[in-house]
């Protein structure tokens, strides 16, 4: 059931999103990423007209030639082939494969390179995964374009698990349209034609399309507003949770509230520190009542949230800082029974691949410890929540890192830094004050080119989003 009657909370997402509800949708779940990536290659080779092509991560492996040779098969049959990429995202890819997709007719661009004369927008990158073909099919999610994501079977090695969203119906040329917003701010604007398709209504799915964009805090705000909803249960995934302050007081008055707030997080992760920064605030949650999981199979990297059994989130947005605050992102807001019900059937499918994080006492007045423990098989529809005292009764298997521990090394990290620093500072005065002035100088340039940059937008007019 979707399609929901205008009510304050809609409205409230509406606003703080920047978006508008898009009514009659078809929304297919695809969790699982080797069929997510054929999916996405079929669509490509269906396209007649254009597509449309986004990606943060684009590699020259195995994964991106096949779609390397997708969209050139494509663009030598007179589609008109699109790709944006992330140009510190997608560093280690060869010049040499963006030049074979031009040579075969496909217009490349690189969103924000690395070197430009705005050296601050380094940190204000295009994290969004976007495919939509003739402006009538789009896909839309966390997925990007790589062997982590295929998986290699020979070698034994699983896929990354992640989610992407099938879109059809209206939605899929709202998606179209976010597109030729950030292509424009790459390069020249679309044409008039390749914008002008009007997908018919099929289904009854209504859909929101967040653009996160630089200092808007639009994904952060919808996802404020869902969270402080909440009723009954609040099940998120995210790959690299590290929740800015408000955003976790929303977690923990939740817990605190009665809802079933359970979040499930890289038990292994390609980025290890943030990793160890998820886990800082893990006592505080699980003394709320939130519970907590750690994947334990290949890395997760699935970006979602299901709220009660009405709201459904899912897209590229991870909840912390960068992706929240600094990066143009992309996910959708959906009114959609259907989809939050497979999104959580896969949350409780994942769990049976995880070790839930428990308090374990200790004597001696000291903190209780961090460990882990199987995951418990549950019915689809639990009826129990956990108490916080339950959550720390349950059987130990196996010890994991203590945030107190996390706290020690990011302490004596710091102290061998500036050690390091002092001692060379005495060691080898001269050389380390002329490389000290040598980085004052190179920032003051930046700086001030960045100001002469920020004078000259100015006069033009305000920065368009």
């Amino acid at each position: 059931m979707s399609g929901h009657a205008p009510d304050a909370l809609g409205l409230a997402i509406d606003r703080a999103a920047g978006a508008r509800a898009i009514g009659g949708n078809r929304l297919e779940h695809h969790p699982d990423s080797p069929r997510a990536l054929d999916l996405m290659l079929e669509l490509i080779a269906q396209a007649s007209r254009w597509v449309h092509f986004e990606n943060y991560i684009i590699r020259d492996d195995r994964t991106g030639r096949r779609f390397a040779a997708a969209l050139a098969e494509r663009a030598r049959a007179g589609v008109s082939v699109r790709v944006l990429y992330d140009a510190l995202g997608s560093l280690g890819t060869s010049g040499r494969y963006w030049r074979g997709l031009r040579q075969a007719g496909a217009e490349v661009r690189a969103f924000h390179p690395i070197l430009s004369r705005l050296p601050f927008r380094i940190i204000q990158r295009d994290h969004r995964k976007l495919l939509v073909t003739d402006g009538t099919h789009a896909m839309v999610g966390g997925l990007c374009i790589g062997d982590e994501w295929a998986g290699d079977p020979e070698r034994r090695r699983r896929p990354w698990r992640d989610t992407m969203v099938r879109v059809g119906g209206p939605a899929a040329a709202a998606l179209d349209r976010a597109f030729a917003r950030i292509w424009s701010r790459a390069g020249g604007s679309l044409s008039s034609d390749e914008l002008a398709a009007d997908p018919p209504v099929c289904g009854n799915s209504t859909v929101r399309v967040v653009e996160g964009a630089p200092r808007r805090a639009r994904v952060y705000r919808a996802v404020e507003l869902l969270a402080a909803s909440a009723a009954e249960r609040l099940w998120i995934t995210d790959a690299y949770l590290v929740a800015p302050a408000p955003l976790y007081a929303s977690l923990l008055d939740a817990a605190r509230g009665g809802v079933d707030v359970r979040l499930l997080v890289p038990g292994t992760s390609d980025l290890p520190v943030l990793r160890s920064f998820t886990r800082v605030g893990y006592r505080e949650l699980l003394r709320a009542g939130v519970r907590i999981f750690e994947y334990q199979g290949p890395m997760v990297h699935a970006k979602t949230m299901v709220v009660d059994r009405r709201w459904a989130r899912v897209g590229s947005t991870n909840l912390n800082v960068s992706s929240l605050l600094t990066n143009y992102e992309l996910d959708l807001v959906a009114e959609c029974e259907q989809l939050a019900e497979e999104l959580a059937a896969q949350f409780r499918r994942d769990l049976a691949s995880s070790q839930e994080i428990v308090l374990q006492p200790r004597r001696l007045s000291l903190p209780p410890r961090l460990v882990g423990a199987p995951a418990e098989p549950e019915p689809p529809d639990p009826a129990h929540k956990r108490s916080g005292y339950e959550l720390g009764a349950v059987a130990v298997v196996a010890l994991r890192r203590v945030a107190g521990g996390l706290r020690r090394a990011i302490a004596g990290t710091a102290a061998l830094t500036l050690t390091g620093i002092g001692t060379l500072l005495l060691l080898f005065p001269r050389v380390m004050s002329i490389t000290l002035a040598a980085g004052t100088f190179g920032l003051a340039f930046c700086f001030a080119l960045y100001a002469v940059e920020r004078r000259r937008r100015s006069r033009e007019g305000p920065d368009e989003t």
